[in-house]
């Protein structure tokens, strides 16, 4: 098989799993996630049940999609730092990276998907995702060297995600002016470790 044919199944294979995660994450805005099911997903797809089982386990998985890209890039993005660069430093420069060039979304969107967001069924799938970035996280920041211990790392990137939650909480009631990754970047620059 070419190259070529491989890049554009996987394209396609992208644009479903996208196409899925979106109308989940529409649908279930609308109705409340207790009102749609999996079906209604697939419908608004245009894909079988089967074809949806493909890509997600569930429709909590399929809402969470997009946070679950957005971690494993900032994973990546303090894993390819320069080598030299301390871990607080990457930490802070992999999240200005991951907002440089990207659109911040609408305060009214996120609130909304906020309320969606505090359904039992996806706060538990969200607090094991936390746990997993959280140990990635601090993995890469081990592997990375300079003396930084496991207890430390993990210390490290346990403040790294609150002070994500804290920008993110100070943006959406609006006590802060500023556009997201500002706010994110100046509290992150309040924060020393040595």
């Amino acid at each position: 098989m070419r190259m070529d044919t491989l890049d554009l199944r996987a394209r396609k294979k992208a644009a479903t799993r996208q196409s899925l995660h979106e109308a989940a994450l529409h649908l279930a805005m609308e109705r409340g996630l207790d009102g749609v099911t999996v079906e209604d997903i697939a419908d608004a797809v245009g894909v079988s049940r089967r074809t949806f089982s493909n890509y997600f386990t569930n429709k909590e998985d399929a809402i969470l999609h997009a946070d679950r890209e957005r971690t494993g890039v900032l994973v990546s993005l303090v894993e390819h730092r320069p080598g030299g660069e301390k871990a607080w430093p990457a930490l802070r420069a992999a999240s200005r990276e991951l907002y440089h060039g990207r659109a911040v979304p609408d305060r009214e969107w996120v609130a909304q998907l906020r309320l969606l967001r505090r359904h039992p069924s996806l706060l538990a799938q969200q607090a094991g995702d936390q746990i997993t970035l959280e140990r990635d996280l601090a993995a890469v920041l081990v592997a990375r060297g300079h003396d930084l211990d496991e207890a430390l790392a993990r210390l490290m990137t346990a403040t790294f995600l609150a002070a994500v939650r804290t920008a993110s909480v100070l943006w959406l009631e609006g006590s802060a002016d500023q556009p997201l990754p500002d706010v994110l970047d100046e509290l992150l620059g309040r924060v020393a470790f040595s």
